[in-house]
């Protein structure tokens, strides 16, 4: 498992096309029966060196259950569809930071209003811009620190991440600098953008809003089906 997922970042980060993709993606079918050249002119060989092996027991055989079952799921229409649009340009995982910090500046079980909020988002962006791309902390003797991760969808399986160095918010000192000596001496011009922004209707405004007696009429006790309470 581990190296089919490796297969997968390998596949994204070295291919320049679809067809390159699924042709590097389905060589694996090959690799594990020690076959290392390929009939797909996108990729026609394996790019490691070719050993010659001793034990024939670490490879699969074709027709065997084991090698089925593994053909069957690589070979998904579904999965060769989305493994021609690998990028690796373009990954979420600075997108989901993004919204785990979103989250230290406006909880969800928290409701804001629309400008608060849109301030709260702003603030995120500038927390993020400045400490996404932080250094790795090193230690006194100049050596990159690392530490233990279980990760859930690894079921166990130690990993190590590297510690960042501390965050720092610098930004908090320009803004504090930039509302001290500017927006408050003169506030006016400031304010006039502030009325400028179009705030939009609570989404509750889009829907009709009946009468409270006929609701609670139609009310049904989930406990007690077919009785009003």
């Amino acid at each position: 498992m581990r190296a089919i997922r490796n297969h997968i970042y390998w596949t994204a980060a070295t291919s320049a096309s679809g067809p390159e993709r699924v042709a590097k993606w389905t060589s694996i079918l090959n690799h594990v029966r020690d076959v290392h050249t390929h009939e797909d002119s996108n990729f026609p060989a394996c790019l490691h060196p070719v050993r010659k092996t001793r034990d024939k027991n670490k490879w699969l055989t074709t027709g065997t259950p084991a090698f089925y079952q593994l053909e069957k799921v690589l070979s998904a229409k579904r999965v060769l569809k989305d493994i021609a649009k690998l990028s690796p340009h373009h990954r979420t995982s600075s997108l989901e930071s993004f919204h785990s910090v979103i989250l230290q500046f406006a909880p969800k079980n928290v409701v804001f209003p629309f400008l608060g909020m849109l301030c709260r988002l702003y603030l995120a962006a500038l927390h993020y811009n400045e400490n996404a791309a932080r250094d790795q902390a090193t230690s006194s003797s100049g050596d990159p620190l690392y530490r233990m991760h279980f990760p859930k969808y690894r079921k166990g399986e130690c990993r190590v991440k590297p510690i960042k160095t501390e965050t720092t918010f610098r930004y908090v000192e320009h803004l504090m600098g930039f509302i001290m000596g500017e927006v408050f001496m003169d506030p006016e011009a400031y304010r006039e953008e502030l009325l400028k922004i179009s705030i939009p209707p609570d989404l509750s405004s889009e829907f009709e809003h009946p009468e409270k007696e006929e609701v609670i009429a139609n009310y049904v006790s989930r406990f007690n089906p077919g009785e009003a309470v």
